[in-house]
């Protein structure tokens, strides 16, 4: 049983990992482009997963009211909306200021020197 909870693992795989991960993605670096703070990337993550949650349901006959299915959902949809956002982050600043910061890896940046 474990973190599928009765759940169909190709289910949770195709909504939560390909659909759900893209839309989260996505809004991780929409929230980055126009310089949000990352709670707001969190906040999408989590309602990404009530549409997940609710497709799966509608979709796959999954269980809508389940809070420990909806918590796994929101935290791997908000933990991919984190990564997508601190990349963007690192590469816009890089891009933005290059006479101030250069890249230095996906996730972070350093002064000129």
């Amino acid at each position: 049983m474990g973190i599928f909870l009765g759940e169909d693992p190709l289910v949770l795989l195709i909504m939560v990992g390909i659909f759900g991960g893209a839309a989260a993605w996505m809004s991780g670096r929409a929230v980055a482009e126009n310089w949000r703070p990352v709670w707001q990337a969190i906040a999408s993550g989590f309602l990404l997963a009530l549409a997940t949650r609710f497709l799966t349901y509608g979709l796959f006959d999954g269980e809508l009211l389940s809070f420990v299915g909806y918590l796994r959902d929101g935290i791997l949809l908000a933990v991919l909306a984190i990564i997508a956002w601190r990349m963007r982050l690192a590469a816009k600043m890089a891009d933005q200021y290059p006479w101030l910061y250069q890249s230095s890896g996906p996730f972070s940046w350093k002064a000129r020197d």
